[in-house]
């Protein structure tokens, strides 16, 4: 299933989701300006790459950077290829609006970038010993995904089915698609550590910590209402009214 558009309006302009992906663009077409062996280098710097954490003397050998932590953040911001940006923006355009809508711009970015380090946190420790770097904002969305859940429990999304090879058009409710999305990727993870060769190069992982962690921390990010300031013949009615509710 293939989301085509969500059923909640967004009352703001979703300033932090565009910028996202306009610079995961900006970034994906700096890669495609490298050769291929930079991009290989490119992306075991500044990807995420598990070993390079858990065993520090095989890092050393290699030639990573010792001390270096900030691929936990950059790794969130490279891909692979066409399709994987373009599935993963898309994404971030369907549910990041109307999440960035409930936390406002800057809570939005801190906790967006907060599940993608959670994200690869839960890949490290599922698959410590893991020397292929894992690129890609995927982990993050996951996040977004998890709290738009949350946020948007009774919202429904157009959904493209393809049917032999026709496309089939379904409004499905966002529980059920989101629900069903989390369990692929923790069935798929299961079976990456059964038998990774199997299932590709996919850090499922990365996604199962991500949703989770959206899940659980999108209370913590959520606008509260300003409250409004009485003028000087508001206070004896506020007055009242607070003794009432007492």
């Amino acid at each position: 299933m293939f989301p085509i558009r969500d059923s909640v309006p967004s009352h703001s302009v979703p300033v932090v989701t565009r910028a996202l992906i306009i610079v995961n663009a900006l970034v994906f077409f700096f890669e495609l300006t490298l050769p291929r062996e930079s991009i290989e280098q490119f992306f075991y710097l500044f990807g995420f790459v598990p070993a390079r954490f858990t065993h520090p003397d095989w890092a050393a050998v290699v030639g990573f950077p010792v001390g270096n932590y900030w691929p936990i953040l950059t790794h969130q911001f490279l891909h692979g290829g066409f399709f994987h940006i373009l599935m993963n923006m898309w994404a971030l355009w369907i549910f990041g609006d109307n999440v960035e809508d409930r936390m406002g711009p800057v809570r939005f970015l801190i906790f967006y970038l907060t599940c993608g380090v959670i994200a690869a946190l839960t890949q490290l420790f599922m698959t410590p010993d893991s020397t292929v770097p894992a690129v890609g904002a995927s982990g993050a969305i996951a996040g977004v995904l998890g709290a738009y859940l949350v946020f948007f429990p009774t919202a429904r999304l157009v959904v493209l089915f393809p049917i032999l090879f026709f496309p089939f058009f379904f409004e499905v409710p966002a529980v059920f698609y989101l629900v069903f999305w989390f369990f692929t990727q923790l069935f798929s993870g299961a079976a990456a550590l059964a038998g990774p060769q199997q299932v590709g190069g996919i850090a499922f992982w990365a996604h199962v910590g991500g949703f989770i962690a959206g899940v659980l921390l999108c209370g913590l990010f959520i606008r509260r209402p300003a409250r409004r300031q009485l003028q000087p013949d508001e206070y004896p009615m506020e007055w009242a009214w607070e003794q009432r509710r007492r």
